[in-house]
């Protein structure tokens, strides 16, 4: 297995000086945390960002499904009720002093549906019991261009946690090199303001959590946040990711 090349103690100032500089960042031993975030590949300057690694949480599963479109429930067709979300990620490789597009990449995101409910599991808590259900589960693979996009649903909320998405990066297990990386991405609280004002999520009692009273946000979240922009039907979000595989 390969690992992603760790960053422990560097600020995000320190590390966008280092990584301009062409420095190679790894250290050695113990659990992988940080990758790196590809910035602006177009300029051939190599601009990047410290991005945190986060938890796979309870609720992954691995179903092995290769869609795009992720709101429908292949167990009976049902189609998740939600604001529309189109969501891109643009996976590089970064080494030898540049960013260039990853392709190849399986990325695998879930997340819960409009009331807080994740797909194929029962909670400990006994929330949900959701079992053999699939909605707002899938994985694509990145192009030459290291891009892949889904559509899906602006998730709810639940309690204990900031609404977020997560989403998995990881090699084809067929392929002479493995790699994962795991994380989650996270929402301006303005736009979730509005979302949440919406039906079906204003049929929920109470209100989500903030992002700076949310724990796992506090671990590098702001490093996390989804570029969004409104869309036709709803919003566009893209996040650009690079990954120092050693």
């Amino acid at each position: 297995m390969h690992k992603i090349a760790q960053i422990r103690s560097l600020t995000r100032r320190k590390a966008v000086a280092a990584l301009g500089a062409g420095a190679v960042l790894a250290v050695a031993g113990g659990r992988a945390r940080y990758a790196l975030a590809a910035g602006d590949k177009t300029s051939g300057a190599l601009r990047c960002v410290v991005t945190p690694k986060q938890t796979e949480g309870p609720y992954f599963v691995d179903e092995k499904l290769a869609r795009s479109h992720i709101r429908s429930d292949p167990a009976d067709g049902s189609v998740q009720a939600g604001v529309p979300l189109r969501l891109a990620f643009n996976v590089s490789r970064v080494g030898g002093g540049a960013c260039a597009p990853l392709a190849g990449a399986v990325v695998d995101i879930w997340h819960c549906d409009a009331l807080g409910n994740y797909s194929d599991v029962k909670d400990g808590d006994a929330r949900f019991d959701t079992r053999g259900r699939k909605f707002l589960r899938g994985y694509q693979v990145t192009d030459a261009g290291g891009n892949v996009e889904f559509l899906t649903i602006y998730p709810g909320w639940y309690e204990g946690r900031a609404i977020h998405i997560h989403f998995k990066i990881r090699s084809d297990l067929k392929g002479a090199t493995h790699y994962a990386f795991t994380s989650q991405v996270y929402f301006d609280e303005a736009v979730t303001r509005q979302v949440m004002a919406q039906g079906p999520y204003a049929g929920k009692h109470g209100s989500a959590m903030k992002n700076a009273d949310d724990e796992i946000f506090q671990d590098g979240g702001k490093y996390l946040m989804l570029q969004l922009t409104k869309d036709v039907q709803g919003y566009a979000g893209r996040f650009d990711i690079g990954l120092k595989i050693a």
